[in-house]
C-alpha cells in the first residue's frame, strides 16, 4: 500500500512559477512511476509528467515541455514538479500517482493505482 500527499497549489499570476511536492509512504516499488496528472473542471484527467522510480526516465506531455521538470528525492520518498511559465491553461487539480504502468502506457491514468488527494493551481492575472 502506498501513500500519497500533495502540496504546493496556489494563485499565481500567468508567467509566475510554482513547485508541486509530492511525499509518498508505504512501500515504493523500484518498478514504479511516479506521474503527475491534472484535471481541469469539466474536463477529464490528464497526464503531465512522469518520472521511473528505478532509472529516473522522465517523459512529459507536450503541453508542459520545457516549461515543466519532474524530480524524484529517493531519500525523501518525494516527487517534485517545478512549474515555470505557468498559463492559464495549466488551471487544475494536480495529482500525484503511482504503480508499475505497462510498457509505453505511462500516459493513461487507468494504469496507476495510488493516487493522492490533490491540490489546485489557479493561474489568473
Amino acid at each position: 500500500q502506498v501513500q500519497m500527499v500533495e502540496s504546493g497549489g496556489g494563485l499565481v499570476q500567468p508567467g509566475a512559477s510554482l513547485r508541486l511536492a509530492c511525499v509518498t509512504s508505504g512501500q515504493i516499488l523500484s518498478s514504479y512511476g511516479m506521474a503527475w496528472f491534472r484535471q481541469a473542471p469539466g474536463k477529464e484527467r490528464e497526464f503531465v509528467a512522469v518520472v521511473r522510480w528505478r532509472s529516473n526516465a522522465k517523459f512529459y506531455d507536450d503541453s508542459v515541455k520545457g516549461r515543466f521538470t519532474i524530480s524524484r528525492v529517493a531519500a525523501s520518498n518525494t516527487v517534485y514538479l517545478q512549474m515555470n511559465s505557468l498559463k492559464p491553461e495549466d488551471t487544475a487539480v494536480y495529482y500525484c500517482a503511482a504503480d508499475t504502468y505497462s510498457d509505453g502506457r505511462y500516459y493513461l491514468a487507468k494504469e496507476y493505482e495510488y493516487w493522492g488527494q490533490g491540490t489546485q493551481v489557479t493561474v489568473s492575472s
